[in-house]
């Protein structure tokens, strides 16, 4: 007997696993494209200049400098949470020799480019934002917006003096390893050539924008950006919306993805008109935001924010938090869900089968949930109807937001459903065509989001190329082939940290970060410590570690649920491409989870061996 016969009466289930698995193939397919990634153009090249539907920098003004020429201890690419953690840790380990580089105009990373209007974090700010404790700030919120973001990454690079350490404005043209120096070779579109001893690449997962590949686009006469270079000369307002130049304005808003779902309430409230061309909808979930307890705050005791990481992951794996402020983090439900189906079981029944069946039946029992809040709060019926989600509940990102659903009730806005084109058709001089009609609009807004799961190349924007002269992503043109995720073969000295790899660990990103620089701090000065040079991962090591991902295939989280060849398209799933034309994705994760791996990387430290790396002077 399957887990939902038993406990479909118990837990009051009033739907159909085997109608709803057909219902998401039909939808699925309505989706699925056959030019999968290639469908998105990529618009910053790798000199840091940008295409023409692509402001450069809207926010900062290009201040000239004179080119560096210099030797360095340690050059850190980007300047968001990765690149801010890692210089930070270094400075609290006492190196001063360092580099910071970054394209923007100021730190911050995504959350620099994205001041688009409801710019908001969606995994609660006391586990997100990073650094807290060490520079003793309080969030103002729950869920951190924008600017406070912003101000926060502008705080640590004050905390820990980084800002004598960092060239905005500045992109990386090349880097090569030099066998001869023992050094990586780095020169800029600034006119720089730094030569690091050690390379650490930060770029995140979320620092290349694209755009759909809408024919037609090159020929539209009206205004157009994208969301991650919001054009507030235009629209006037701020983060906070009040778009006023938007008044007598038609609006067409291209994606439905996270940063759509929290712009179109501030554009559907300013725009004469607003059309929202949606292919899939997203999830949308209640948000819940609160200001900031001060009490309960100050209560904290030292080392809070990192029994809140490990709290936070351990609710993935098991789906009760004990901490109030987690039994209030939406994105946990899912997990949350499934400990509601385990606990009507007999652990003795809990075998690999049994267990899927269950985070199957969270998954089906939150999204229910998240269509049905559809029903609640859109009037319109018609609209209603398209923007159900019809996948599991992480084949694409999961999104929370009070104000979106509730703006299709409004007489200004249009949803127009471009499933069935797998996309809008394309755009004209006046405006955008969808199902054979043309909607004519003076403005197109963009959310379309980021190059977060497509070829390495693109994703990272720079090339590399280590010993012998191999690319790097010629080296991960299978998949991403690490020793723990962080160092590759035939590249000496060269520490990889965030990206897709920590999103895989966990939700909530900025605490991968912490502890892979953690890691990569501890090899540094394990080879100060030894008086060598280099060093980079055996051939044998790599090998050994890429296997282990291979092979271990048991599910360790309760979040994840519908693998990625039955979720409707999305940059989860190379955009629905099948198997045998995608990368190996289990190589951009650690089958194990978040505690096993963390508990692997601290035995690997304390042996004290640097096993698995190969060590030269």
């Amino acid at each position: 007997m399957s887990v939902y016969e038993q406990l479909k009466n118990k837990l009051d289930l009033a739907f159909d696993p085997d109608e709803i698995a057909t219902r998401y193939t039909v939808e699925r397919d309505r989706r699925v494209r056959t030019d999968y990634e290639a469908q998105f153009l990529s618009v910053t090249r790798t000199d840091g200049t940008e295409s023409k539907f692509f402001a450069e920098d809207p926010y900062t003004p290009v201040t000239a400098r004179e080119a560096e020429d210099t030797d360095l201890d340690f050059l850190v690419v980007g300047g968001g949470w990765v690149g801010l953690v890692t210089a930070a840790r270094l400075r609290e380990a006492g190196y001063d020799d360092i580099r910071i580089l970054d394209g923007a105009g100021d730190f911050g990373g995504v959350w620099y480019w994205n001041r688009y209007p409801g710019a908001q974090c969606d995994i609660q700010s006391y586990v997100y934002l990073p650094l807290l404790e060490e520079t003793g700030y309080m969030p103002r919120e729950r869920y951190a917006r924008q600017p406070e973001i912003q101000e926060h990454a502008q705080r640590i690079g004050r905390h820990f003096d980084l800002y004598r350490s960092a060239r905005f404005h500045t992109w990386v043209r090349e880097m090569r390893w030099d066998e001869g120096s023992a050094r990586w070779i780095v020169t800029t579109n600034r006119g720089d050539t730094y030569r690091p001893r050690f390379a650490l690449v930060g770029t995140g997962s979320a620092s290349r924008p694209r755009l759909p590949g809408i024919p037609g686009m090159s020929d539209y006469r009206g205004h157009t950006f994208h969301t991650s270079r919001w054009d507030f000369d235009y629209t006037r307002g701020d983060a906070n919306g009040q778009l006023d130049g938007l008044r007598d304005k038609r609006v067409a808003v291209i994606g439905t993805g996270a940063s759509a779902i929290q712009v179109v309430p501030h554009v559907a409230a300013a725009a004469e008109h607003t059309y929202v061309f949606q292919r899939t909808p997203s999830s949308v979930s209640p948000r819940g935001n609160a200001p900031t307890d001060p009490e309960w705050f100050s209560s904290l005791q030292p080392g809070w924010q990192q029994a809140l990481h490990q709290e936070f992951d351990r609710v993935l794996k098991d789906g009760r938090p004990e901490s109030p402020i987690l039994q209030s983090e939406t994105v946990l439900t899912m997990a949350m869900n499934a400990d509601r189906v385990l606990s009507q079981l007999d652990p003795e029944e809990l075998t690999p089968e049994v267990l899927a069946e269950v985070v199957d039946l969270a998954d089906h029992m939150t999204m229910g949930g998240v269509r049905d809040r559809v029903d609640e709060l859109v009037l319109h019926r018609e609209h209603a109807e398209i923007l159900k989600p019809w996948y599991g509940f992480m084949c694409k990102r999961p999104t929370f937001n009070d104000e979106y659903l509730p703006a299709f009730n409004r007489p200004n806005v249009t949803l127009i459903d471009v499933a069935d084109t797998k996309g809008v058709e394309r755009i004209t001089e006046h405006g955008v065509v969808a199902g054979g009609v043309e909607h004519q609009v003076d403005c197109i807004v963009f959310a379309s989001g980021f190059e977060i799961t497509s070829d390495f190349e693109k994703r990272m924007g720079i090339p590399i190329h280590g010993e012998n002269g191999e690319s790097l992503y010629d080296h991960w043109r299978e998949g991403m082939r690490t020793l723990h995720g962080i160092m590759a073969h035939g590249f000496p000295n060269l520490f990889v940290v965030g990206g897709l790899f920590t999103n895989t660990l966990s939700p909530n990103y900025c605490a991968p970060i912490d502890g892979q620089v953690r890691h990569v701090v501890h090899v540094v000065e394990e080879l100060r410590r030894r008086g060598t040079r280099v060093a980079q991962p055996t051939e044998e090591a790599e090998a050994a570690f890429v296997a282990a991902q291979r092979a271990d295939s048991t599910p360790t989280s309760m979040l994840f649920g519908n693998g990625p060849e039955t979720c409707t398209p999305g940059y989860y799933n190379q955009e629905g491409a099948p198997t045998e034309k995608r990368r190996d994705s289990r190589l951009e994760s650690f089958p194990r989870g978040a505690d096993a791996y963390w508990r692997m990387l601290e035995e690997w430290r304390s042996a004290g061996k640097l096993e698995g790396l190969e060590v030269r002077a």
